[in-house]
């Protein structure tokens, strides 16, 4: 079976036979193409780890700023849980953080969108754009009031 059948076929035998591959030096036999195509997959799937988190913070972040009556443990555990997942993220792979401030502007309408759907407050509620800045999303002591 070649190369690029087993991949369709079974992409984990795939990989599996790619990395005996490498390990074993035989680079002309590595089916070159497709291995950057998962290899550009795989940073794709990083950033959107990163999207992901910074998504469910924010909401958290302004539910918790817009309705204060709201306020539960479950909220705040769900922003010290993204704040850590995101560090860690960061620290398993620092050159994500340069994508920091384009993933927090592409999430923050879904953001919204999510906060006024669990608030039950209309959409017009929150900010255009994000009101909170990299370094107070990041901050553990951060707590945004009204």
């Amino acid at each position: 079976m070649n190369a690029a059948t087993l991949r369709e076929s079974d992409r984990f035998a795939w990989l599996e036979h790619q990395t005996r591959l490498l390990k074993a030096g035989k680079l002309n036999e590595l089916d070159i193409s497709s291995l950057i195509e998962e290899l550009e997959s795989e940073m794709g799937n990083e950033r959107r780890e990163l999207y992901r988190r910074l998504r469910v913070l924010v909401a958290h972040l302004l539910k918790w700023h817009y309705q204060p009556d709201g306020r539960s443990n479950s909220w705040k555990g769900t922003i010290r849980t993204q704040r850590s997942d995101i560090a860690r993220l960061f620290k398993e792979t620092p050159s994500l953080r340069r994508f920091l401030v384009e993933e927090l502007a592409e999430a923050y309408p879904e953001s919204v969108e999510w906060a006024a759907d669990e608030t039950g407050l209309p959409d017009e509620t929150f900010p255009k754009e994000c009101p909170y800045t990299i370094e107070e999303v990041m901050s553990r002591d951060f707590w945004p009031t009204a």
